[in-house]
This record gives structure tokens, C-alpha cells and sequence, in this order.
């Protein structure tokens, strides 16, 4: 074991050893004394009195000071066992400012939404998920808990031997074995008696409901939680479901303990070692820095040296020759056990990994550090994806506004171009300034007289006017949504995968239910208000007033007619033809008939806007209900990243 490895052990403690002798024997760990992982004593080459091992420069979330003489610095573990444990917590000032980070961090990807399909949404929606969780079940506790044993994971393809090597090391039957696969559902924890309460409490992993035997039928979310004195403190081990598992919920299990863990056994087999799921795993480990140890299993000892030589060849072209190795040669399973002699050299790995306090401490802080470097890379990519979701969104929104200001455009094409004064619409008019209506609707007073006597009862042509008139322009509003109604599906169609799902919401492709009854009354309130426009505003030449007396609602009608054509040949020909065009100035007057022209216009456009803002409501509900993040979503990823940054 330990080929490539020359970082020094400080050996066996005595739980009870005197402190002058824990002093002695970290400072011959210090000097590079110890002895090295295959047994060989490890000399300084160089003859200086650094040591082998140097501890590399870490940013304040790695750094753990060696310990002083002031003893107001030093955070020590409580065990039931004495002063065991003496790695240093965290100081209290960088824990509550990493805390009030992370903390910010977890709010800002906890509100994240990816509702559109776009490439990359369900990979961001995972990572989210993985980020969440590794926050909440390892990186927050491990920073309240730095102190806590270190977490082993124990991890590997299918069939690899992870929980016969558990049962081993911890000389019990705690996790399943057998031919069947995948074995192992529920991960299962095994630690030292002393470790129990660490993990039984929760903090790290505590969103995992503990149990205290495996459970077949044991609901996800559930982690076994067993103690054995065959397992040194300080150490736990984490057997995990398969990485490849043909059951997709104990893939993500598995990957999810490996978020959670601070070291990494990675177990594999003569067989299986140059699978393409191994060095998945192994990539992984490399790109978030974690620690770790390779497990070779079930090798043939007659191809024993061909086949380590082999794989750890393609260790080291892989970056991985200096981690920790270990060859279990291929042996009887029995109840669930390897011979305890092939794991001699692992156990011997974890028990000075639990007594040399330094070596452990900077493990678990090295993981820290290595997942806290990993949202360097992984939050920004969170952002892209939001940035990408909103860009969307904009298109989204772009093709409703350009859909209905196309149809706004068609309809003021329509209200000025004559094309309302054609079929019903014109026949009535004609109908009703034929047959002398019109005449008497405008008729002579004496002077002196109150006109307000002198009213009479409209038409019947007169109210089938004004009705075909409401039901043209009605026609043309209600034709124009339901274009743009289609254009809108139409233009979300052609945008590939999120477009064509909310393409799909029912309703979208035409004109709603509701606006029909809106669109009726919105025209009949804009004929009342150029009845009003007419009273208010109409007679300005007071001498012709004081001849002249007119019906406002006749003048109105006849007003929104002349309105409508707005000049071209037909519109004028069928107006003048019926009442002479000096008649309409003599009672308005040219400028009052362009200040009302002009009112009646835009009091028209506005009423139809409102009309398009309720129809074009229903595609940003369609929007909002997708779950598309605001602007600013982004940004206050980027901001809470780089709070990280500064804590650390």
C-alpha cells in the first residue's frame, strides 16, 4: 500500500498517553520519522528539517493552526475518552461568517426556478438539487462541526465488494451482502461507540432519517446507523449504493453520499478497474479535491503484479499516483467477510488516519476546501442557466408584444382605410340617408326656442345603423386577436423545446371566451364618448347654433362614419352623397372636427389596448406559471459567490 506516497505517520497513540509524550510524537511526525504506509522509514533526503509531508497554504477554511500555548485558541473535541481528539474548531469569527455566506448562498440557489427546457435546464436542475443538499448535509455542519470525525465514503461500480469490505473492517455483518444486485438500497453508517452521537443527532447527513437496521422496505431518505469497537474513533465509513446502479434512485443516493463525505474509498476490482463508471467516479473525486484511496479487490494472485502494475500505471497518467492504494487478492466470502489479513494493511490506514489528529484535520479540511472551490465553477453555471432561461423569456414576451402591435396596426388600417363601410354596414347607411332619416334628424328651430323640446324618437334605421356600426368594428378587433392569438403559438412553435411546451397550454391558440362580451361593451362605451365629445365640444360656431338644431346621437353616428372612412373615395363618396360635407363643418367646425377626430381616435386605441393587455395577460400567466426566474435571480448568485469568496 501507499505506493507513490511518502507522507509520513505518526503511529499509535495511547489514549492515555501523558501530554509530554503526545508532544514527543508529533514533533518525530513533524521531522519525518514516522513510519510510511508499506513499512519503510521515510528520510529526509534533502536533510532539512522540514517535513515530508508540508502542509500546503490553504485559504482560511483550510488553514488549521497547529496548537499554541494559548489554550483560550483551541476549540478540543469532548470524548468520553480523554483528549483524544485535539484538531482545532474552526475560530469562531470565520465560522459565523462562513455560516451568514452559505447561509445567503442556500437562499439564493434555494429560489431558483428552471421552468423552460432549454439545453442544459435539467443539468442545472440537478446540480441545484446536488447543491442543496451538499450545503445541508455536509459543508454548513462540517463548518459547525469541524472537530466532528472525519466521514468515510466507501463507494464503487456494481458488485465491487463495498459492504463485504464494511463488514470486514468493522468484523460484523452490517451491511447487506450477496450474488443479487444491486445489494445495497439504503446506505449504512458504521462507527466507533464514541462516534455514535455525532451522527445519531444529526448535523452531518441530517436529512437522512437514521434507522438501526436495514430495512428492504425502508422509505428513501433513510440511513442505517450502526457502532462497532472494531472501527477506530474519530473514522466512520459510509457504504453507499452502486454509482452505476441500474436503479436510478440509488445512482442519485450514491452520488449524494459522496457529496457528504471527507474522504473518499474508492473500491473497484481486478476485473472492472478500467470501466468506464470508475473513472467517472475517480474524475469526479479529482474535480472537487477530494481525498482519497483506492481500493484494487478480488485480484488474482498469480496476476497480482500484472494487473496492479497496470492499473496503477493508469493512475498516474491520470494525475492519481500519489493517493493511497490498497490490494485485497481475490478470497473466500464467508457470512458476509473477507479474511481479516487482506484488509490489514486499510485498517492499519484508518487507525493512524484516527489517531494523528493533524493528518485527519487536514483531510476533512482539504474536502471542505475542495467543495467550497467547486461552487467557483458550479454557481456560475447555475447563473449562465438562469441568464439563458431569462434571455428566453424576453424572446417569449417579444413574440406577444410583436404578435398584438401587429394587430393594433391592422385594426387602425381598418378603422381608416373604408373597408368598414362595405357590405351591411354601408347598405344601412344608405338606407337610412335614402329614405329622408337623416334629414330629420337635423332639422330648423326659431330662435328663442329651448331645443331641448324638441326632441323626437329615433329611426329604426337609425338603431340599425348604430348597431351595424358597432358589430363592423367589433368584427375587426375580435378578427385581429385571433390572429394574433395564433401568430403567438404560431412564432412559440418554431422556438424548439420550451417554446413548443407552453405552445401546447390550452386556450393560448385563440381569442379567450371573455372577449366578445368585453369587446361589445367596450365599443358601445366609445360611441358614448363621442356622443359626449359631440356635446361638449361640437357646436362652436354660436350662430349657426343659435339656427341650427341637431340629435347628438344622430350627429355622433354620422361623426363615426365619416370617422372611419377617414377620406378614401368610398368612405367620402357614400358620406358626401347623403349629407354635404359644408353641413358637418357648419355645425363643428373644422377645428372642433379635428380636436373630436383626433380624441375619438386615440380614446379608441386606448379602449382596444386594454382589451389586448387582458388577452395578452393570459400568455405571461402561461409564462410566470413556468416557473422563468426575474433578472435579477443572476445577479444575486453572482453576489452571494462572491460573499463566499470574501469569508473565506
Amino acid at each position: 500500500m501507499g505506493d507513490g506516497d511518502d507522507r509520513p505517520v505518526a503511529g499509535f497513540l495511547e489514549a492515555e498517553a501523558e501530554a509530554e509524550a503526545e508532544a514527543e510524537a508529533e514533533a518525530e511526525a513533524e521531522a519525518g520519522l514516522g513510519a510510511a504506509p508499506d513499512g519503510a522509514v521515510v528520510d529526509d533526503p534533502a536533510g532539512s528539517d522540514d517535513p515530508v509531508d508540508p502542509v500546503d497554504p490553504v485559504d482560511p477554511v483550510e488553514s488549521v493552526e497547529s496548537v499554541g500555548n494559548d489554550e483560550d485558541d483551541v476549540h478540543t473535541a469532548e470524548e468520553p475518552q480523554g483528549d483524544r481528539v485535539r484538531e482545532m474548531a474552526l475560530p469562531d469569527a470565520v465560522s459565523e461568517a462562513l455560516t451568514n455566506a452559505l447561509t445567503i448562498l442556500r437562499r439564493s440557489v434555494t429560489d431558483l426556478s428552471f421552468g423552460l427546457d432549454l439545453p442544459g435546464a435539467e443539468e442545472a436542475r440537478r446540480t441545484q438539487s446536488e447543491i442543496l443538499a451538499q450545503l445541508d448535509d455536509y459543508v454548513i455542519p462540517r463548518v459547525h462541526m469541524s472537530t466532528a470525525p472525519a466521514l468515510v465514503v466507501v463507494a464503487g461500480s456494481t458488485g465491487a465488494g463495498k459492504s463485504t469490505l464494511l463488514n470486514t473492517l468493522a468484523n460484523a455483518k452490517v451491511s447487506a451482502t450477496g450474488v443479487r444486485r444491486p445489494t445495497t438500497g439504503t446506505p449504512v453508517l458504521a462507527c466507533h461507540p464514541d462516534d455514535h452521537e455525532w451522527f445519531a443527532e444529526g448535523g452531518l447527513l441530517g436529512s437522512l432519517r437514521r434507522q438501526e437496521a436495514p430495512d428492504p422496505k425502508a422509505a428513501p431518505g433513510s440511513l442505517v446507523l450502526v457502532s462497532t469497537e472494531r472501527l477506530p474513533p474519530g473514522v466512520a465509513l459510509l457504504d453507499t449504493p452502486d454509482i452505476d446502479s441500474v436503479v436510478e434512485e440509488h445512482h442519485e443516493i450514491a452520488h449524494r453520499m459522496l457529496d457528504t463525505a471527507d474522504l473518499w474509498i474508492f473500491v473497484t476490482t481486478a476485473a472492472r478497474y478500467a470501466d468506464a463508471p470508475a473513472w467517472r467516479l475517480l474524475r469526479l473525486a479529482k474535480e472537487r479535491g477530494a481525498r482519497l484511496a483506492i481500493v484494487l479487490s478480488r485480484v488474482p494472485p498469480k496476476s497480482r503484479e500484472v494487473v496492479t502494475k497496470h492499473f496503477f500505471r493508469m493512475l498516474a497518467e491520470y494525475g492519481l499516483g500519489e493517493v493511497d492504494r490498497f490490494v485485497i487478492n481475490e478470497s473466500k466470502v464467508a457470512d458476509g467477510m473477507l479474511p481479516d489479513h487482506e484488509v490489514t494493511e486499510l485498517r492499519l490506514w484508518l487507525t493512524e488516519l484516527s489517531v494523528d489528529d493533524q493528518r485527519r484535520a487536514q483531510a476533512v479540511q482539504a474536502t471542505l476546501s475542495g467543495v467550497l472551490d467547486s461552487f467557483r465553477t458550479r454557481i456560475p453555471a447555475l447563473a449562465r442557466q438562469l441568464e439563458a432561461q431569462v434571455v428566453f423569456r424576453s424572446d417569449l414576451r417579444g413574440d406577444v408584444d410583436a404578435a398584438y402591435a401587429g394587430a393594433m396596426a391592422e385594426i387602425e388600417e381598418a378603422t381608416r382605410n373604408g373597408s368598414l363601410l362595405r357590405g351591411e354596414m354601408l347598405a344601412r347607411w344608405q338606407d337610412f340617408a335614402g329614405s329622408g332619416d337623416l334629414m330629420r334628424t337635423l332639422h330648423l328651430r326659431k330662435p328663442g326656442r329651448f331645443a331641448g323640446k324638441a326632441s323626437h324618437q329615433a329611426p329604426e334605421r337609425l338603431s340599425a345603423l348604430k348597431s351595424a356600426l358597432r358589430a363592423g368594428v367589433e368584427s375587426v378587433i375580435i378578427s385581429a386577436a385571433q390572429r394574433a392569438a395564433e401568430e403567438v403559438v404560431s412564432r412559440w412553435l418554431h422556438r424548439p423545446g420550451a417554446g413548443e411546451t407552453l405552445a401546447a397550454t390550452p386556450g393560448l391558440g385563440h381569442a379567450s371566451d371573455e372577449l366578445l362580451r368585453r369587446t361589445g361593451r367596450t365599443v358601445a362605451a366609445w360611441q358614448e364618448h363621442i356622443i359626449e365629445l359631440i356635446r361638449t365640444e361640437g357646436v362652436t360656431k354660436r350662430a349657426v347654433a343659435r339656427l341650427v338644431s341637431f340629435d347628438v346621437e344622430s350627429l355622433s353616428l354620422i361623426f363615426a362614419i365619416g370617422l372611419l372612412g377617414d377620406g378614401s373615395a368610398e368612405a367620402e363618396s357614400a358620406f358626401t352623397g347623403a349629407l354635404p360635407q359644408r353641413l358637418v363643418h357648419a355645425l363643428l367646425g373644422a377645428e372642433s372636427l379635428r380636436n373630436i377626430g383626433a380624441k375619438a381616435r386615440s380614446d379608441l386605441r386606448a379602449r382596444i389596448g386594454m382589451l389586448f393587455d387582458d388577452e395578452m395577460a393570459r400568455y405571461v400567466q402561461a409564462l410566470d406559471g413556468a416557473g422563468i426566474p426575474d433578472e435579477s435571480a443572476a445577479i444575486r448568485l453572482h453576489q452571494a459567490t462572491y460573499s463566499l469568496e470574501v469569508a473565506r
